[in-house]
């Protein structure tokens, strides 16, 4: 483990609207590098996580490993301070790869898998949300509810599948596979209890996203309420 202090085509499938709960999978967050020698097992740990529909997997790659001489090409700013809150809202002195952070309210080792396995034994009912595309755009779409606590709804595009060839750094000369990698993420505004629908452009994604995750986050980045996602090709 290692350990770094970091400076502060379809019309709508579903109408959310008028649904109490709906049971939702357990979002799992992996913090990584391809710079950090660690890592593998925790990326292939993600890989058998990606066949269950009961889970949404996410990688989360952090950019403080390029320093050691390999730039790792799907690293984002965004992973770092998504990663930096979750260590303060976790009282951890300091962010680490591989991390695995368990919806949002626990976090573990990334190769180890004692803290999933025991999260995904407990029943997981969560806010209605539907992903879908319509026409040239993304829809998301947030159930009505009994008062709730305040939550930012997220759109996360990611890669499903990437292999690279690593040149230099702790893992040079291994070729490393990859899962459901974070391409970029994005508050499409707050929920509290209210249906709520929001559009984004295709046009508006990175053009290596294969998929959209929506998660439904208490405000502070939280205990997830609600998660779904879709494939876009």
């Amino acid at each position: 483990m290692r350990r770094w202090w970091v400076v502060p085509c379809a019309a709508l499938l579903w109408n959310a609207a008028g649904a109490d709960s709906q049971s939702r999978p357990l979002v799992i967050e992996l913090f990584t590098s391809q710079g950090c020698s660690s890592c593998p097992p925790a990326e292939a740990y993600v890989g058998k996580l990606t066949a269950r529909a009961d889970v949404l997997a996410l990688a989360f790659h952090v950019d403080y490993w390029d320093s050691l001489g390999w730039r790792d090409r799907f690293a984002l700013p965004q992973a770092v301070e998504r990663q930096n809150l979750y260590a303060r809202n976790l009282h951890r002195t300091s962010v680490y790869t591989p991390q695995l952070v368990v919806d949002g309210q626990a976090d573990a080792l990334g190769s180890r898998s004692a803290a999933l396995e025991q999260a995904l034994a407990k029943p997981r009912e969560g806010t209605p949300v539907a992903v879908s595309v319509s026409g040239s755009d993304v829809v998301v779409e947030v159930g009505g509810t009994a008062p709730a606590p305040r939550c930012d709804v997220l759109l996360v595009a990611f890669l499903r599948h990437a292999v690279s060839a690593i040149g230099r750094g702790e893992n040079a000369g291994r070729t490393l596979e990859e899962f459901n990698i974070v391409r970029s993420i994005r508050t499409l505004g707050q929920w509290q209890g209210a249906a709520a629908r929001f559009q984004v452009p295709l046009s508006g994604l990175p053009s290596d996203a294969t998929d959209v995750a929506v998660l439904v986050q208490s405000s502070g980045q939280a205990a997830i309420a609600g998660a779904a996602v879709h494939r876009l090709c």
